[in-house]
């Protein structure tokens, strides 16, 4: 017989769970405690979002969830904003939140709180074990539906004498059954959608964004002259050489509509209709067209690549060749240094089989053109649009696939929410390069100001825009926690740092001093272009997206 927390812990390690994420305090100890008998790695994180972010990332590439333990209702609140990212990415994850002793909670101490009110945030299963003894089933069924299908959050409350009660045992996993496919019926009408003559295209997203459901999309597409898109910010995208590519959907608005408009067939593979981020005035929220024909192949609890499989024996499409883009790297840039030249020398240089962390924001807009045939990699970015995502998720790659190469590419307004994940990447001496794109600005902020038609907008206003003064200085802060780094400002200066960190293992930081993308009379004239783009001719319509935003 154990005590709850070792019962715990050793469950989540019989059902596959072997990582914890962990920031954890008092309430805790049993569990931390109990962590030197076990077989779970556990890796300290020295903020709560880091720990739920690094948890995300490790779920994205292990394809199975870590576990993330945190410090009562205060600490799950600091891990919301990268558990709502988690959400949005479809990822399991399983988190493990201390509570005060079943009976202390009579007497509202100084952080008693409704943990359970913040967890339904984010979580799709929320449950305080009420006994010792009832805790390991809690946790067999914590994790059943964080594997689901589908992929969900699940949070565990641990009250702290549940924790240290003895008298229980271990559990083991539960038998789930394989998800099934798409109905016959919903197959057939989408078949026929792609072989009607229309303009058709196919959004996808989840789980067919990896090889094997890309390749069966490009049998389809080059069969029937189906379009392929994929969502604006995916969870997991492979791409690059021997891979077939897809487009992503803009994050403008406008653009997107540019990029759908055409079409009189959607078909949506394991993702959503696209929406624009925000509401604008006089401006569409939802984007599919209306003389568009919206079709849905899989609905969440089906499998969606054993579907798009069976769409290709639908369409007879099975002997089709997908296409696949060779190699062809850019080559290196030279002179001052800008947020496009990063992304140009990251292409040249970018590593075989590489994972990026994508969080650069307006800096990192000509990513996707400049490597989409560079060496095969994953890309991970930033679903659900809240920053400081993507330096943690890095930490979690990086623990999941210990043998590929990371990169981390930030804004500087968005690595300062989570730069504590530099001080897990040294402990945990992760292979992982952070780029900083630094223009000293929250610079997507000065474009949606000018976009959302704000009037009277003066010094006062675009100061709380302003990140130059005084300056941050991204290598002090990370040579405190012990990284390597270096900051540049040209581009031979960038491509001689990165060279230098993929030659190394382990974590290095760069810091690229860099202008902001949209500003001047190009920001004043970014939102009467995009508003343009409706009225002006397809062909000039898009080739301004494509300039824009390639």
């Amino acid at each position: 017989m154990s005590n709850g927390a070792k019962a715990l812990i050793d469950t989540l390690t019989n059902v596959g769970v072997d990582t914890c994420f962990t920031n954890p305090g008092t309430s805790e100890m049993h569990f931390v405690a109990a962590l030197d008998s076990s077989d779970m790695r556990a890796v300290l994180c020295l903020f709560e979002g880091v720990a739920t972010g690094a948890a995300d990332g490790y779920a994205r590439m292990a394809d199975k969830p870590a576990a993330t333990l945190l410090h009562l209702g205060c600490g799950l609140g600091n891990g919301l904003a990268n558990l709502h990212n988690a959400r949005k990415a479809r990822v399991p994850m399983i988190n493990i939140i201390g509570d005060h002793a079943t009976y202390h909670t009579q007497y509202d101490a100084q952080l008693q709180s409704d943990i359970e009110t913040v967890a339904r945030n984010c979580s799709s299963w929320v449950r305080t074990s009420a006994s010792t003894g009832q805790l390991a089933d809690d946790a067999v069924e914590a994790h059943t539906v964080a594997v689901g299908p589908p992929a969900q959050i699940s949070t565990l409350i641990l009250p702290a004498d549940v924790s240290w009660g003895d008298g229980t045992k271990t559990a083991a996993p539960v038998a789930v059954e394989p998800p099934p496919a798409a109905g016959d019926g919903v197959l057939e009408s989408i078949a026929s959608a792609l072989n009607s003559g229309k303009k058709t295209a196919l959004l996808l997203g989840g789980r067919v964004l990896r090889e094997e459901g890309l390749r069966n999309a490009s049998r389809i597409a080059e069969k029937t002259g189906a379009k392929l898109f994929c969502e604006v910010f995916p969870t997991r995208l492979q791409r690059g050489a021997g891979v077939p590519h897809v487009e992503r959907i803009a994050y403008f608005a406008e653009m997107a509509s540019v990029q759908l408009d055409e079409f009189e067939n959607l078909i949506l593979v394991d993702a959503k209709a696209p929406v624009s981020f925000f509401a604008y005035p006089d401006k569409k929220s939802y984007l599919v067209p209306e003389h568009c024909t919206l079709h849905n192949l899989v609905e969440p609890e089906q499998d969606a690549l054993k579907s798009l499989h069976a769409l290709v024996e639908l369409v007879a499409a099975s002997n089709t060749p997908p296409v696949l883009p060779g190699l062809d790297r850019p080559k290196l840039p030279d002179g001052k240094l800008t947020g496009a030249k990063v992304c140009q020398a990251i292409a040249a240089l970018l590593p075989e089989n590489a994972i990026i962390s994508d969080e650069a924001q307006t800096s990192g807009v000509k990513l996707p053109a400049f490597t989409a045939n560079a060496p095969k990699h994953d890309l991970l970015t930033l679903t659900g649009g809240a920053i400081g995502q993507g330096i943690p998720v890095a930490v979690g790659a990086a623990v999941a696939c210990p043998d590929r190469p990371v990169l981390a590419l930030a804004g500087d307004g968005s690595a300062m929410y989570t730069n504590q994940a530099l001080w897990t990447m040294v402990n945990e001496d992760l292979d992982v390069t952070v780029i900083i794109f630094n223009n000293r600005s929250y610079a997507i902020l000065n474009v949606e100001l000018e976009r959302v038609g704000a009037e009277g907008a003066g010094m006062k206003a675009k100061s709380q825009l302003d990140l130059s003064e005084p300056p941050i200085d991204f290598t002090a802060l990370a040579r405190s926690m012990g990284m390597p780094a270096t900051s540049v400002s040209t581009a031979m200066g960038f491509n001689k740092a990165l060279e230098n960190a993929i030659r190394e293992p382990g974590p290095h930081l760069i810091e690229a001093i860099v202008p902001n993308e949209f500003k001047g009379l190009k920001l004043k004239a970014l939102p009467h272009v995009m508003g343009a783009l409706d009225s002006v001719p397809a062909p000039l319509a898009k080739a301004l997206k494509k300039k824009i935003a390639p």
